[in-house]
C-alpha cells in the first residue's frame, strides 16, 4: 500500500455509471470496509490491473465507449444477481 505522505493525487478523473454498476461497486466497498467509494474505485483498479495479464485483450474493433460496463453477465453470476 501507498504511504499516504508521499502520496500526491492532482488529477481528477469523471465516470459515468448506471445504477446497477455504482451499486456493485458500491456493495463491494462496504464488504470490504474500504473507508471512501473513491478508495474502492482505486483498489477494484489496481486488481485489474493486476489481473489484465491474464484475460484476453479486449474487442476494440468497431466498439463505442457504450461497450464497455462494470457489470454483465459474468459479474452478475459472481455477485449472485445482487446487484439487481
Amino acid at each position: 500500500m501507498a504511504s499516504s505522505e508521499n502520496l500526491k493525487r492532482t488529477e481528477k478523473l469523471q465516470l459515468m455509471l448506471d445504477e446497477e454498476e455504482l451499486k456493485a461497486i458500491d456493495d463491494w466497498r462496504f464488504e470490504n470496509r474500504m473507508p471512501t467509494r473513491a478508495a474502492a474505485i482505486r483498489e477494484l483498479l489496481r486488481r485489474g490491473l493486476l489481473a489484465a495479464p491474464h484475460f484476453a485483450e479486449p474487442d476494440t474493433d468497431d466498439a463505442s465507449t457504450r461497450d464497455f460496463g462494470v457489470v454483465d453477465e459474468k459479474v452478475r453470476a459472481t455477485l449472485g444477481d445482487e446487484t439487481n
